[in-house]
């Protein structure tokens, strides 16, 4: 049998990788949101993953566990001050290590895709249900949001330099 060779992980990424990163997850973010508008009832619970997940359409004009409820032009704008200061961090430099670059596209991507619905909408279209829990209903976006905070903590903890000597 032959031996696994196994690659390492990239150690960065282009700014054009994490710009196609961010286009994906608005893509599916934006498209997800749509299906539930033209398929699902606004507050009727539909299983998707029995006992586990089910889609539940909710309007929410506030931002994480329902903070700032009603402050749909302020959270507008917070999110485009936010992916206007990814967007540059990410255009300033040709590359980024690979678990900040990840944790950029995906911030971008997650605030873009909320910040359409605050824009056009005037509330971000929640649809993810978790069964077993009582956590809040979530979406796309929003997952891609925390991966970009998972992303920052994990380049924070496996970088061999402070931050101040990066």
């Amino acid at each position: 049998m032959p031996p696994i060779i196994r690659k390492p992980m990239a150690q960065s990424l282009s700014r054009n990788m994490l710009f196609t990163i961010s286009v994906v997850i608005v893509a599916f973010d934006q498209l997800s949101k749509a299906w539930v508008r033209g398929n699902l009832q606004p507050g009727v619970s539909t299983a998707f993953v029995p006992g586990l997940l089910q889609l539940r359409w909710v309007r929410n004009t506030g931002a994480a566990f329902s903070l700032f409820k009603d402050s749909t032009v302020v959270l507008g704008l917070l999110s485009l001050v936010v992916a206007l200061v990814v967007a540059w961090w990410i255009a300033r430099s040709r590359q980024q290590p690979t678990w900040q670059g990840l944790a950029l596209a995906c911030l971008l991507g997650g605030t873009l895709g909320n910040g359409i619905d605050r824009w056009s909408a005037g509330y971000v279209t929640d649809f993810l249900e978790l069964v077993p829990i009582d956590f809040p209903i979530f979406n796309g976006a929003d997952i891609a949001i925390n991966l970009a905070v998972a992303c920052f903590v994990i380049d924070a903890l496996s970088s061999p330099n402070p931050p101040s000597q990066r």
